[in-house]
């Protein structure tokens, strides 16, 4: 499961051109696209390249996908390549029950979009845009409706963490195929007065963990890789095997540069959206090659390269912590994940995890 030859899911940002405003945006996304996205032809012949190696899943994403007029085109050819594609928009004007029965019929697999607290004061406040709330679960509405797979997105920051309960009532109503929880990384828009703690962090994937359990839809984690220990550690302790993710076991070794691949809109490759390292351009070499062979890649495949509490912990062949994170917080690409509370059995060193201190959020390391 190490993914050496080719990656289990490619992200595409197609633009980061949107109209929401969103506080923690990766992207730092504009309203205008940018003249040096790839083009349409630019972008087939970086689908061709995928679907040779024939990567199981390919996700366009943005900014906002739907700025793009060739959307629904390119969603049409590289279904006909044989590719997965799933699609994450904004909830804009630009998105509608229209627009998603053109995508259904190119050949789109899945829809995935963000809900980011169980009321809509809160989601649009964290998203920058009145009515987003009621424009996501009208559109998850609609897209069901067409009998198109639904996802939810949800990002685990300061001021969601008391809205799982009620998101796992929502996304059950809305009948959607996987849910999946991002914990936050500090890059972007996003600032550490926006984390959650380490503990809060724990604590909350226990409650996912007890929501995979009995939920009739699949949870995964985003940059929380660390999910992965508290499933193994149940199945341990009471014989539960809880499924991590919706495509089977081969999933639940992904992380940063191991079965994950990032195109950005101008065609850079990088491990991750989240860990901003240039590997290369797909208008001069293949994302595959550059995926295979980029030192950068070969090395976060190598979970006995990582360090600190992470590169101790018997756990890091399958997890290794968000590699995104390490790099934000700590400056270095294989160090400890701060947002991880465990602390391996018989480990002295420092452990790095952070917590609040102070009104305002800001973060303190704790050895």
């Amino acid at each position: 499961m190490k993914f050496d030859d080719k990656p289990f899911v490619a992200i595409w940002e197609t633009t980061q051109a949107c109209d929401l405003h969103c506080h923690h945006c990766r992207a730092e996304a504009r309203p205008n696209r940018d003249a040096g996205e790839l083009t349409t032809s630019e972008a087939r012949a970086m689908l061709d390249q995928l679907a040779e190696a024939q990567v199981p899943l390919v996700i366009f994403t943005g900014g906002d996908p739907a700025k793009r007029p060739d959307l629904v085109q390119l969603v049409r050819y590289g279904a006909s390549l044989g590719l997965s594609i799933g699609l994450t928009p904004s909830a804009t004007p630009l998105v509608n029950p229209s627009l998603l029965a053109l995508l259904q019929e190119a050949g789109l697999r899945r829809l995935a979009m963000s809900i980011d607290a169980s009321t809509a004061a809160v989601h649009d406040s964290f998203r920058g845009a009145e009515g987003s709330f009621d424009r996501t679960v009208s559109l998850l509405t609609a897209a069901k409706g067409l009998g198109l797979p639904t996802q939810i997105n949800t990002t685990l920051h300061a001021g969601s963490l008391g809205h799982l309960g009620e998101l796992r009532l929502l996304a059950e109503q809305l009948g959607i195929t996987l849910w999946s929880v991002f914990a936050m990384v500090p890059t972007g828009r996003a600032t550490q007065r926006l984390l959650p703690t380490a503990a809060e962090v724990e604590a909350a994937f226990l409650e996912l963990l007890e929501v995979a359990k009995t939920a009739p839809f699949a949870v995964k984690t985003t940059a929380g890789a660390h999910y992965r220990r508290l499933a193994l550690e149940e199945r341990k302790a009471t014989g539960t095997d809880v499924v991590v993710g919706a495509r089977g076991k081969q999933a639940l070794w992904v992380n940063e540069g191991r079965g994950f691949l990032f195109i950005s809109h101008r065609g850079r490759v990088f491990p991750s959206g989240f860990l901003p390292v240039d590997c290369g351009d797909v208008r001069r070499e293949s994302p595959i090659t550059i995926y295979r062979d980029h030192p950068t890649f070969r090395l976060l495949r190598d979970s006995d390269a990582l360090q600190g509490k992470c590169g101790a912990c018997n756990y890091r062949h399958v997890c290794g912590g968000s590699r995104a994170r390490s790099y934000a917080m700590n400056g270095t690409l294989m160090g400890h994940d701060p947002l991880c509370a465990y602390v391996p059995p018989g480990y002295e060193g420092p452990t790095g995890i952070f917590e609040r201190s102070g009104p305002e959020r800001h973060l303190q390391v704790v050895n």
